[in-house]
């Protein structure tokens, strides 16, 4: 594999050589990957004129590139090559590392990359969506577009172009309205009363407090957190802004109740929160409620109790008004409420 990604990085714009054979010119237009051009001309500048034109269609991707040196690829390497040197440096790896396992798992392990074609990529699309949601479909081929394009632009592999470009890609799923309703608070606290994790009913009510997601509360710091300002620094968020979450009279009093041993305030892995929501949502009987939909019910609350638009983004930390109403759910009754 090694000695194919050298040969990869090199030659990668298109050389053209004119020589006069006699009374023709003979020309020559190679790029590593893809077939040589040839053709004679009468005169020098007719030669030169094809060449040229020659190489812009190889680097416009009008011309396919040669099979057999897509042979020498295996997709499962592409992907792996990525994970190593593109998904290792993202500040969430982990959420990429799955999709790039899943696509692993569903693509053939042998699958050359000169048989990927748009047709195989649309056969996976259509797998998975008789599986999961489109939006987690949609995901899945982003990295794998991502992946390729990297592959073209920068590893010197000879794609004409990407195949995944070739395909219908999934609508985007409705935006989720999942809300705590008060039968979902009723058999929470009853799970909870015999939940072993310590930490599950603090950080539940925090998120619901806060508007923090998941991976803002396992991150945060007991040294970034501000008990006479009622403020907590999130230096790494999902938009890769720090930012200020102003902290309710009850968060502090959850805080302050929290053994604090430890650097962090919650020291818990993210798949073993993971694990544990799954239990308690199980003993709880209660269907369709996802950790993150306590980050839609607390930003739902702060449109409630009368914060404004900024106000809100503030605390949530979202840059683009139209993405906080999506995570905004008032309900109807209530409006009528004030409305009589």
């Amino acid at each position: 594999m090694a000695s194919a990604w050298h040969t990869f990085g090199t030659g990668w714009f298109a050389m053209a050589s004119i020589r006069k054979r006699g009374s023709s010119w003979h020309v020559q237009v190679r790029k590593a990957g893809f077939p040589t051009l040839t053709r004679t001309f009468d005169s020098k500048d007719a030669a030169a004129q094809w060449s040229r034109d020659q190489e812009r269609s190889i680097d416009r991707g009008d011309v396919e590139p040669s099979a057999h040196r897509l042979k020498d690829i295996v997709v499962h390497d592409l992907l792996q090559r990525y994970e190593d040197t593109v998904t290792c440096s993202k500040r969430s790896p982990d959420q990429e590392r799955s999709k790039l396992a899943v696509l692993r798992r569903h693509l053939p392990a042998s699958l050359p990359l000169s048989r990927l074609t748009s047709a195989v990529i649309a056969n996976y699309r259509d797998f998975r969506l008789a599986v999961v949601q489109s939006g987690t479909v949609r995901r899945e081929l982003a990295v794998l577009r991502h992946c390729l394009e990297v592959a073209r632009k920068e590893w010197g592999v000879p794609l004409s172009r990407n195949p995944v470009a070739g395909i219908a890609i999934p609508p985007a799923g409705k935006g989720r309205q999942r809300r705590l309703e008060p039968e979902d608070c009723e058999r929470l606290n009853h799970a909870l009363k015999s939940a072993k994790a310590w930490y599950l009913r603090p950080m539940i009510e925090l998120a619901i407090e806060t508007g923090m997601r998941r991976g803002e509360l396992l991150q945060l710091e007991w040294s970034n957190v501000d008990f006479v300002r009622n403020l907590a620094l999130l230096k790494v968020t999902k938009n890769g802004d720090s930012r200020s979450v102003p902290l309710s009279s009850k968060a502090i009093a959850i805080l302050n109740g929290l053994p604090k041993p430890e650097r962090r305030v919650f020291p818990i892995k993210p798949c073993t929160v993971r694990q544990a929501w799954v239990r308690l949502m199980e003993r709880a009987g209660i269907e369709d409620l996802r950790l993150h939909d306590l980050r839609h019910e607390a930003i739902s609350r702060f449109f409630e109790l009368g914060l404004s638009v900024p106000e809100v983004a503030l605390i949530s930390g979202h840059k683009d008004s139209r993405m906080l109403f999506r995570y905004t759910h008032i309900r109807p009754e209530d409006v009528a409420k004030k409305l009589r």
